[in-house]
């Protein structure tokens, strides 16, 4: 009456679009809370076992003062210690940075995270196609690594470990036969008339499991010596190569191999395919946030 008059056909206007954030998108989705945090659980439990076996070789090392002396560490064909370090090592920082990405949403840690495991993937890959056309020469070079490792049997007591363990296990001795312990120079035949009592025998590993109550720890010695020696050798030790043993243990166990190693391939393409579609969405939602009306 006193003000002016809308007209009909006039309609209010719309409400302002509310404003876009860096966790919403144009349908009004969000980055996947399940994806983010699976992943960064995931990557917690391997960043902790990561941590865990690289403080397990680092202390290895620290007691056998290899920190002190790191030609120790050279000085064996393979240091276990220093199989835990870069095991663990490479574990912790792949941990680390899926971890990290995850959380804070940091597409660097996320792309070194994803080109890391495809890396490694991809080494993988090459190494197990190369194995299978190889298999002479991986089996030659097997060969020789055990040979090294006998003759430096005595020089590393994880070492040893590791190889008793060996040859308990795939009830072996030796490379190719259990006369190949004639390379250390602890049980080489040659020091028979210096009255060493483990010359021309073989490690306790080599031999067969007694059963006894009382277990006889010198059962191979003198077993490659036919002066002192006079039972039948195979009823004492295990006379099988280990190289031999465990081509027959991977023939016997080809589908728990397979199955592991389907399921580690498993694990690693879902990791790069969850840390791709996380990144994926980070970079959707910066795109709308810099995005102008």
């Amino acid at each position: 009456m006193g003000g002016k008059r809308r007209q009909p056909s006039e309609r209010p206007p719309p409400p302002p679009p509310p404003p876009v954030t860096m966790r919403q998108t144009d349908n009004g989705s969000e980055i996947s809370c399940c994806l983010k945090y699976t992943m960064f659980g995931f990557n917690v439990i391997f960043w902790l076992i990561g941590a865990s076996v690289l403080g397990v070789g680092l202390w290895a090392w620290s007691e056998k003062g290899t920190l002190d002396n790191f030609t120790q560490a050279t000085s064996i064909p393979l240091d276990p210690a220093m199989v835990f370090v870069v095991v663990g090592g490479v574990i912790f920082v792949l941990g680390f940075s899926g971890c990290i990405g995850a959380l804070r949403e940091n597409i660097y840690f996320l792309k070194f995270f994803a080109v890391f495991l495809t890396m490694m993937f991809l080494a993988e890959l090459a190494v197990g196609v190369l194995g299978f056309i190889k298999r002479d020469w991986v089996e030659t070079q097997l060969n020789t690594f055990v040979l090294d490792s006998i003759v430096a049997y005595r020089d590393d007591p994880d070492f040893q470990d590791i190889i008793d363990g060996l040859q308990q296990n795939l009830e072996c001795c030796g490379a190719t036969s259990y006369t190949d312990w004639d390379m250390n120079m602890y049980f080489n035949c040659s020091l028979v008339d210096q009255g060493v009592p483990e010359a021309c025998g073989v490690p306790f590993s080599c031999c067969i499991e007694d059963t006894s109550e009382v277990v006889n720890t010198q059962c191979g010695y003198d077993v490659r010596n036919s002066d002192k020696f006079s039972g039948i050798v195979d009823n004492v030790i295990y006379t099988k190569g280990c190289v031999t043993m465990f081509k027959e243990w991977l023939e016997d166990n080809l589908i728990f191999v397979a199955a592991m190693i389907l399921a580690i391939i498993v694990l690693q393409l879902l990791a790069i395919g969850f840390s791709k579609s996380l990144i994926s969405d980070i970079n959707r939602q910066k795109a709308l946030w810099y995005r102008r009306p």
